[in-house]
């Protein structure tokens, strides 16, 4: 079975105005999940429009990650106040929680994005945390979102900072689904693949200027972050599991398992796993142009301000063992590492990283 798309798309300006009468079918006691205090005007927003209708609508927040903990609370929540739908409204941690949370419970899940950090508001998948952030594993789920609200003013609002993690995320498409199926024999995915070039050929080139100039009368920021929250989302429901990830993904779940004070967002270490990702291309399978992406791709995150080493993430991978435990859980078993069409090692993993971080990379 592959689920390739939310039922239903809204998107564009006033996307939210015009899902009201989907919403009001599909559901006549929703909860609207949250987390950011920062979003709260929108949640606000949101909560009184569906008042509005004559809904039965309360609203809670996560307390973390998408982790264990925060879905059994939200779980006896909507069990306790016999909601009938989710309204997860946030970023991909929040999506994730909405959408985990909807499946268990099989009510329906609307997903509504506040920024274009991710494609989490379009996919069948939900990717599980402990309360400090570490990743433990993706869940596949039976179906994509009911709904899709992708409303472009509502996005508007969400800091540049997300729009940046989430170019670095959408990049990866390419390049992790490219070196992954590239063999395979199957006409979806091999569309999926030319997808992803498509979206990285575009993020390249607009990126930037999005980034720059996040006004919506921008046609360049429009298009990025539609390719963020909804092109990256497509690639991954027609290509399957192998068109999601590969190195890039595999090295951003181990970096997680490495506390830090600060905080970073999703897209944000996926960038710094993709440099390290086409190192490993470079070292293992004689990539020779991989030297070539690394300068291009360097070009657009420092135009972004996105990390590009691991210490700029606030790990110091020489002390406290943490190069060791990111090589461990990058190559432990069922790890997207091993999608990759060649044999990597926990050694090659502490070679990569360690002449990566060492060296002083100039544009």
């Amino acid at each position: 079975m592959q689920s390739i798309s939310p039922e239903i798309i809204f998107r564009g300006n006033d996307a939210w105005e015009r899902a009201l009468p989907q919403i009001i079918n599909l559901s006549k006691r929703p909860l609207i999940l949250g987390r950011s205090v920062y979003t709260n005007g929108i949640k606000n927003k949101i909560f009184r429009d569906l008042k509005n209708q004559d809904l039965c609508v309360s609203s809670a927040n996560i307390q973390f990650d998408c982790c264990y903990e925060d879905i059994s609370k939200i779980k006896n929540i909507i069990l306790s106040n016999n909601h009938d739908a989710v309204i997860a409204a946030g970023g991909g941690k929040v999506l994730d929680s909405g959408k985990y949370i909807s499946e268990i419970l099989n009510i329906p899940c609307i997903t509504v994005p506040l920024s274009a950090s991710t494609c989490a508001g379009w996919t069948a998948l939900s990717n599980i945390y402990t309360k400090k952030g570490q990743f433990i594993k993706d869940v596949a789920l039976r179906s994509c979102p009911k709904v899709l609200v992708f409303d472009h003013k509502f996005i508007q609002t969400a800091p540049s900072r997300t729009l940046a993690s989430g170019i670095a995320d959408a990049l990866a498409k390419w390049y992790e689904s490219s070196i992954t199926s590239s063999t395979i024999d199957d006409g979806l995915v091999q569309q999926a693949i030319q997808i992803s070039r498509v979206l990285r050929d575009q993020l390249l080139i607009d990126g930037g200027k999005a980034f720059k100039d996040q006004v919506n009368n921008n046609s360049s920021w429009r298009n990025i972050i539609e390719a963020c929250g909804l092109t990256a989302g497509l690639v991954g429901g027609i290509g399957g599991e192998k068109c999601r990830t590969a190195a890039a993904h595999a090295i951003h779940n181990a970096i997680t398992q490495i506390i830090t004070p600060n905080k970073f967002l999703h897209g944000e270490i996926v960038g710094v796993g993709l440099l390290l990702q086409l190192r490993l291309e470079e070292m293992k399978n004689n990539n020779k142009l991989a030297d070539q992406s690394i300068k291009q791709l360097l070009v657009l995150m420092k135009e972004l301000n996105l990390p590009t080493t691991i210490s700029e993430l606030g790990i110091n991978v020489f002390e406290n063992k943490n190069l060791e435990k990111i090589a461990d859980f990058t190559c432990r078993d069922k790890s997207e590492i091993h999608y990759l069409p060649f044999e990597i090692s926990k050694r090659d993993i502490i070679e990569v990283i360690s002449n990566f971080e060492q060296q002083k990379i100039k544009i």
